[in-house]
Formats: structure tokens, sequence, C-alpha cells
């Protein structure tokens, strides 16, 4: 599986966006400079749910490091409006990505293990944090839903990067 590398540019995908219209991943809004896109399993996702918490809960320092914040999924509308209903989420919330999308990303896909998950295959999660220019500047991408950047360390982490001019790291060539 050949994914995203940190320094490239990032692909520009169009979503639906929760509310109507559409969200374009790697484009900031809000005033802000960069765009961190988290992509989650989707509302069947316990664990969605504990991280995208505390993502809602950490978005203002993330905002005061310019740094936009959208999450999206492969969920239907009406999954995604339930996970911004019962978490209370205010970030943009993309919903519906294909397959092709979640390709483009490179993050993992997983198929349903039943109903008790959800109806159709899913991404497994992904952190993109894209820069100014438009370029990958940090990328975490896991198979599983246990596995995923801390947000406080994050946070931090794009703290020290936007107040230090702090390179992007992981490109040297082969």
């Amino acid at each position: 599986m050949q994914g995203l590398q940190s320094g490239e540019t990032f692909p520009k995908l169009e979503i639906p966006k929760l509310g109507g219209g559409t969200m374009t991943l790697g484009e900031p809004g809000g005033g802000r400079d960069w765009q961190m896109v988290v992509v989650y399993r989707g509302l069947h996702c316990p664990l969605c749910k504990k991280y995208l918490t505390r993502l809602e809960e950490l978005q203002p320092r993330f905002h005061d490091a310019s740094v936009d914040v959208v999450i999206v999924s492969g969920d239907p509308e009406e999954k995604a409006r339930a996970m911004a209903d019962d978490l209370g989420l205010t970030m943009p919330i993309g919903y519906g990505m294909r397959i092709d999308q979640m390709r483009a990303l490179g993050v993992y896909i997983s198929d349903l293990r039943g109903p008790q998950e959800t109806d159709r295959p899913f991404p497994e999660p992904g952190v993109f944090v894209i820069n100014e220019k438009g370029l990958l500047h940090l990328l975490d991408i896991s198979n599983a839903p246990f596995a995923r950047p801390d947000l406080d360390a994050l946070a931090g982490g794009l703290e020290f990067i936007r107040g230090n001019d702090y390179p992007i790291r992981g490109t040297h060539a082969a």
C-alpha cells in the first residue's frame, strides 16, 4: 500500500459537508492557513466517539495555532448527523467519503464484520496536517481504532511547529 508521503502536495478532495454544500480537504477555512483533517471510522466506533469528544475540547487550541480542524468519514449523512448531535460537535464534518477518496489519502479500509458495525467498507483512523503551501506537514494513519496520535501531544506539537518554523520531517529519499 502506497499512501501519501510527508512533504507531498495534499490532494484536494471534495466531500459532502454536514449542513449542506461541500468541503475541500486540503483547503483551510475559518481564516486559518493550515488544516488538520481527521478521518474517523464512523458512528459505530466507540473509540471514535471518545477521540472526537477530546478533539472538540481541544479545537480552540488548534485554532489558536491557526490550524483549521475538519473531520470526515465514510458514513452516510444521517450517521454523520447522529455523531455530531450525540457529541455536540461544532467542527466541520464531511461524510460519504468514497473508497477512491480513502485510497487517495492512503488510509486503511476495513470491511464490516456484521450489522453491529455498519453497512459498508469504512476508513480506519488517519490524521493529516496540511501547511499553508498545501504540503503534507504531518501524518499518522492506523489500521485499527486502537492506535491514534494523542491529541494533547499533537496540539502541543503543532504549537511548537508553528512557533518555531519547524520543518517537514521524514522526507529523506532512500
